[in-house]
C-alpha cells in the first residue's frame, strides 16, 4: 500500500514539474506600450512613425509569425529573426496621412509562438490637412481655366421648377481670359460672373434649368461649349443632365388613395429566336387600376432599334391602353435584351421598363 502511494506520488510531481518546465518552454512577448498616439500630425509632413518596443521575458526564443493592420494606411515591419529570451526588439509602425484628414484610430495584429498567440497595438491621431493646390481645387483644366467640376445634376426638378447650380472657376494662365458660351440650349442659361478673368483671378459660371421651358420628362442630358477668349475647342464643354418628375410628396393621404394605378399584363416580351435583319412587333397592354385618370407622360426606348407608339396616353380608371413596339434585329447578333423606359402620373411607380429579350441569329 505505502508503494502504490509512493508510486502516485512520484507520478504526480514528474507530471507537475513536466508542466511547469513545458510552460517554461513557452516565449512570453512584452511591450513597453502597447498604444501610441501620434496628437496632431501634418499631412504635408508625411509618414508618421513610431517604434513599439518588445521584449521577450520567456526562456525560448520567441518569434514573430505575422503583424498584420487593419488598414492599408498602417504599414507595420518587424524582425524576421528569433528574439532571444531577455532581448528586445521593435516592431516599427508607419502611417500614412495623405488624404486623410481628420482623426484616426487603427489595429495593428501581432501573432507569435508567444502565450497569448496574439497581442494586438493600437495608434491615433489627428491629421491637420495640407494646403491644396490649385490643380486640386479645381480639378477640370480648360486650356488654363480651371473648374471645380465640368458635370451639372439636377438630380430631382418638377416639370414646372427653375433650379440654378454654380461652378467656381479660375484663370491658372498667364493671360487675361474673356468667357463666353456657345450651343445653350433655350431651357438654360448660362453667364459668368465677372465675364473677363484677370491672371489668377476667379469667376463663378452660373447655369440655370427651366424645366417647363424643356417641356419633357425623365433623364435628359445637355452639353455647353465654354469659349476662352472667342476660340471654342471640342473638349472644353459642361455637361448638364436632369432628371424632370412629378413631385408627389405634396399628395395628401386622400389623394394618394384616390391616384391612377398602372399594371401591366406582361412587362416582358420574349421574340425567341429570329434571324439578323427579321422584326418582331408586339403590343403591351397597360391597365388602370386606381381611381383617377392615369397619365402616360413618355415612352422612351432606349435603343434605336425599337420603335414605340402610344394609343393613348391618358387612361380613365378600369380602362387599358396599348403600347406598341417594332423591334429591327438589323446589325444584331446574339442575345438581346432591350428596355422601353415609361413615366407616368402613378405615384407608386412614376417610373418603370417593359423589356425585350430574345435571341438573334
Amino acid at each position: 500500500m505505502k508503494k502504490k502511494i509512493l508510486i502516485s506520488l512520484i507520478l504526480v510531481l514528474t507530471t507537475s514539474n513536466f508542466l511547469s518546465f513545458a510552460q517554461q518552454k513557452v516565449p512570453t512577448i512584452s511591450f513597453q506600450t502597447n498604444t501610441h498616439d501620434f496628437g496632431n500630425i501634418n499631412e504635408a509632413d508625411g509618414l508618421a512613425v513610431f517604434n513599439f518596443v518588445v521584449t521577450n521575458t520567456g526562456a525560448t526564443p520567441l518569434i514573430f509569425k505575422n503583424v498584420q493592420a487593419s488598414c492599408g494606411c498602417t504599414t507595420p515591419s518587424w524582425p524576421k529573426e528569433p528574439i532571444l529570451p531577455g532581448a528586445k526588439a521593435t516592431i516599427v509602425v508607419s502611417y500614412n496621412p495623405q488624404n486623410r484628414p481628420g482623426h484616426f484610430e487603427k489595429q495593428i495584429t501581432v501573432t507569435s509562438n508567444a502565450d497569448p498567440e496574439t497581442t494586438n497595438l493600437h495608434i491615433s491621431g489627428e491629421v491637420i490637412p495640407r494646403e491644396l493646390t490649385v490643380e486640386e481645387i479645381y480639378p477640370i483644366n480648360f486650356d488654363g481655366l480651371r473648374l471645380k467640376m465640368s458635370q451639372v445634376t439636377f438630380s430631382s426638378i418638377t416639370p414646372t421648377q427653375k433650379l440654378t447650380s454654380l461652378i467656381d472657376v479660375v484663370n491658372n494662365s498667364d493671360k487675361l481670359f474673356v468667357i463666353s458660351f456657345n450651343q445653350v440650349p433655350k431651357h438654360i442659361n448660362a453667364k459668368i460672373t465677372p465675364e473677363i478673368i484677370p491672371i489668377n483671378g476667379k469667376a463663378v459660371i452660373e447655369l440655370t434649368y427651366d424645366a417647363a421651358v424643356k417641356d419633357d420628362w425623365g433623364f435628359l442630358f445637355d452639353r455647353i461649349s465654354v469659349l476662352i477668349n472667342g476660340n471654342e475647342y471640342e473638349t472644353n464643354t459642361i455637361s448638364v443632365s436632369a432628371n424632370i418628375q412629378e413631385d408627389f410628396n405634396a399628395l395628401t393621404p386622400d389623394q394618394k388613395l384616390n391616384a391612377p394605378k398602372v399594371e401591366v399584363d406582361n412587362a416582358t416580351f420574349d421574340f425567341g429566336i429570329i434571324k439578323s435583319g427579321d422584326q418582331a412587333s408586339h403590343d403591351y397592354v397597360l391597365k388602370n387600376n386606381g381611381k383617377s385618370n392615369l397619365i402616360i407622360h413618355k415612352v422612351q426606348p432606349t435603343c434605336g432599334c425599337t420603335i414605340a407608339n402610344l394609343k393613348s396616353p391618358i387612361v380613365k380608371p378600369g380602362e387599358s391602353t396599348t403600347i406598341s413596339i417594332d423591334f429591327n434585329s438589323e446589325g444584331k447578333i446574339g442575345e438581346q435584351n432591350k428596355n422601353i423606359s415609361i413615366i407616368s402620373n402613378d405615384p407608386s411607380s412614376p417610373k418603370f421598363n417593359l423589356f425585350i429579350i430574345g435571341t438573334i441569329q
